[in-house]
């Protein structure tokens, strides 16, 4: 296929816009076949880019520069008409001053490079809640991901039609190939200062430079899935979110679905493909990173996942935090910014093992193996952000009806952060907007490990709905458009329930406890899961407290669970009433006054109403 052959005018004359402007050697329109995703890895492979692995079938590492390992938020902006609407936590630039800076950067970008022309669906081919879009990028790498992480290629173009809507993303690596000039083996990529992942939320339009690494070049990812789809559900009356969603089975064999937001190193994906420590228990994935939920005729919320591939942090999954995930990348798998091992295999920190003899790091150096599965910070063999890019259909633990064009219903939303203390192991809210008001104080205890300016050691770094740097808009509108939601069911005992966890808390006096973790955490938060699959159901097995409903005692499962775990339940099921008032007055006086006349008069009202419960206790 060819530019000529597409029937979409809209499309066709965007793309030939693009040519004109990015000036590539050529352009190829993406069938998605195995044939050209073996094509396109061969041609990496013999550029020096990509390392075949002896020991997992069809799968290849690639190193980035030390530049690019990571998404760059510094560099991301949400380019609305008017600042106001992009928010306080967002970065801005005026669209007309950022399209002509990025202009000039693309004018003549890809010189000595192909433009693959990438049709693209985000969710179930079909999908009544599926979206889809075209990126356009002169990275083979990207390509190469992008067929992993959604459904691409020509099956794409019949749900486009002539004149169907679709969401532009265009990227380039910002490292044209002039003179016969070749990568050579190095990555190629821009300085950090000419790095650009731009999205344009009133033209539903991405564009991105100068990175080739993950969120900032797979544009169908962090881009598209949430910032400009927060913008569309906005609209639309749906919700866009930064999601984990499970399935969950009980010993009679009744289902329940459950999402979950959780900022970065909170356990998300360990909890999306967890595997239970309580018998007759079962937990299956229907997606690990990304949400997207609308009403059904029955008046549930129905969600979708609208990846078909796992974008997984490397380091840190292991047979015991994440046994599913690493089956998922046993094979046809791609390893970015992993450590090379000398029969062919990757490695990285916390993986579970030693590494023996020479490692290849990630930067490409040689060096001898630790006798030990950690590296002393900043000589890491693998990069933190050491990524995995994995078919979801590989996961042993993958739910079968997972591509339900429908999606699944949903029971349960919990929300969690990394809290060493306050923030007890399981609360549910007592409504709808209680909920959103939970979601809305989402935020991880900053540690000695997080930082390097110790005055910030003990705060708490606020990441509302885990989605802070990916809402397309306004925070403050992004809350009240979950209120809306809240408001606009037709029924509001059919919404899921809201719920906040915490694995974290931390008893560091007490020398029993591994890491001083109170909570073991892993497969026994099924224990949790349990007892919530049982509040979905009007189970008596909660009590009120001021701050939520909480499990009543002996309401969690704890059979099986070592006794120093057992003699933390008291603690870690009790409300910290100095600890919560503490929390009221952060909130009150460094939070929410972010987001000024913004900020839902619901919340306000919830705070007031969380203090004034906490103070008659």
């Amino acid at each position: 296929m060819t530019i000529n052959d597409i029937k979409h005018a809209k499309i066709k004359a965007w793309i030939e816009e693009c040519v004109k402007m990015c000036e590539p050697d050529s352009v190829v329109v993406c069938d998605g076949s195995q044939a050209e995703y073996d094509r396109l890895m061969q041609k990496c492979v013999d550029a020096g880019l990509a390392t075949p692995l002896a020991k997992k079938p069809n799968s290849f590492l690639f190193r980035s520069l030390p530049s690019d390992v990571a998404r760059v938020e510094a560099r991301t902006f949400i380019s609305s008409v008017k600042e106001e609407d992009a928010g306080p936590t967002n970065h801005w630039i005026d669209p007309k001053e950022l399209k002509a800076t990025m202009t000039g950067l693309y004018t003549g970008c890809m010189h000595g490079r192909t433009m693959y022309v990438i049709p693209f669906c985000m969710g179930p081919l079909g999908s009544p809640i599926a979206k889809y879009g075209i990126e356009l990028t002169d990275s083979e790498y990207v390509v190469l991901n992008m067929d992993i992480m959604t459904r691409a290629g020509e099956k794409v173009w019949q749900y486009f039609g002539t004149d169907g809507d679709f969401v532009p993303c265009l990227h380039s690596v910002g490292k044209p190939l002039n003179n016969g000039e070749k990568d050579n083996g190095v990555w190629p990529c821009a300085d950090v200062e000419h790095k650009y992942i731009s999205q344009f939320p009133e033209e539903r339009l991405i564009w991105s430079y100068g990175s080739g690494y993950g969120g900032n070049a797979l544009l169908g990812k962090k881009c598209f899935a949430l910032r400009i789809a927060t913008v569309i559900a906005r609209e639309e009356g749906w919700l866009a979110e930064h999601m984990l969603i499970l399935k969950l089975t009980n010993p009679q064999g009744e289902v329940k679905y459950v999402t979950g937001a959780f900022p970065s190193a909170c356990g998300k994906t360990n909890l999306a493909m967890l595997i239970p420590t309580i018998p007759g228990w079962k937990v299956e994935t229907v997606g690990d990173d990304i949400a997207w939920m609308k009403f059904g005729k029955d008046g549930r919320l129905y969600a979708i996942n609208p990846e078909a591939g796992f974008f997984g942090v490397a380091p840190g999954t292991s047979a015991q935090s994440n046994r599913n995930a690493l089956e998922a990348a046993s094979k046809n798998t791609i390893f970015t910014n992993c450590a090379l091992t000398e029969d062919g295999d990757v490695w990285w920190e916390g993986i579970g093992y030693p590494a023996k003899g020479k490692l290849v790091d990630w930067k490409g150096n040689t060096r001898d193996a630790l006798p030990k599965d950690k590296s002393p910070k900043g000589e890491e063999f693998a990069h933190p952000n050491a990524r995995f890019t994995a078919p979801a259909k590989q996961c042993p633990c993958i739910a079968s009806d997972w591509e339900s064009p429908e999606g699944v219903p949903i029971s349960a939303i919990l929300f969690g952060g990394r809290r060493p203390s306050t923030i007890p192991l399981v609360h549910q809210s007592r409504d709808w907007n209680h909920g959103v008001f939970l979601g809305s104080i989402v935020g991880s205890e900053i540690t000695a490990a997080s930082t390097i300016d110790a005055s910030q050691v003990g705060k708490i770094r606020r990441d509302p709905f885990a989605i802070l740097p990916f809402c397309g808009y306004n925070m403050g509108d992004y809350f009240q458009h979950w209120i809306d939601v809240g408001n606009a069911a037709q029924d509001k005992d059919k919404l899921p329930k809201i719920f906040y966890v915490n694995w974290f808390r931390k008893d560091e006096n007490n020398p029993d406890l591994p890491g001083g973790f109170m909570w073991p955490g892993y497969g026994d938060n099924s224990r949790v899961l349990a007892w919530i699959f049982d509040r979905c159901d009007g189970k008596d097995n909660a009590v009120e407290t001021p701050i939520g409903l909480m499990p009543k005692e002996g309401a969690l499962n704890l059979d099986g669970l070592a006794d120093v775990y057992k003699q933390q339940i008291p603690a870690i099921t009790a409300v910290d009433k100095e600890g919560w008032l503490k929390e009221c007055k952060d909130i009150r006086e460094n939070h929410y006054p972010k987001f000024g006349k913004h900020l839902p008069k619901e919340l306000t009202e919830c705070l007031d109403d969380l203090e004034a419960r906490l103070n008659k206790a």
